[in-house]
């Protein structure tokens, strides 16, 4: 199962204040930990100003082993179907899929902005972003990751 992660309005609340970025991440590395196969790629707008490593070490050390990648920029794609061209963050995640050789597996993207993504996408777990993933909504996701 491959985890495309967003961070504002995920992993924190959407437009809070840096002290309280990250304030979720519990909740997901909660979650992730109990998915034996489980590889998170992060498709968060944070990845255009960090590398890799400085992403991962956001996480705990036992999650961050399980952050595999990240996806590419919507405007270096060679080539987007044209079922995605209006949803950037949805092809982003099927390039990656494509290009590391996992377009065969499972995927969810867990993310706050429905609009990133075709309308009613079965790979969206979306996110309420003034609040963030919340411990109920962790309980959601890790049945939806479960039954995928």
């Amino acid at each position: 199962m491959i985890l495309f992660l967003d961070f504002d309005g995920v992993l924190h609340p959407e437009f809070s204040h840096e002290s309280r970025h990250f304030c979720r991440l519990p909740v997901l590395e909660q979650v992730v930990r109990q998915l034996q196969d489980c590889e998170v790629v992060i498709s968060s707008t944070w990845r255009l100003d960090l590398t890799l490593d400085r992403l991962r070490e956001r996480f705990s050390s036992d999650v961050a082993a399980r952050v595999v990648g990240a996806t590419p920029r919507f405007r270096d794609l060679k080539s987007v179907p044209d079922t995605l061209f209006s949803y950037e963050r949805e092809a982003e995640c099927q390039a990656w899929l494509r290009a590391n050789g996992r377009a065969h597996l499972p995927w969810l993207a867990v993310d706050d902005r429905s609009w990133l993504f075709r309308p009613f996408s079965p790979n969206l777990f979306l996110v309420v972003g003034r609040t963030g993933l919340t411990s109920a909504m962790g309980k959601q996701l890790l049945c939806k990751l479960r039954s995928s």
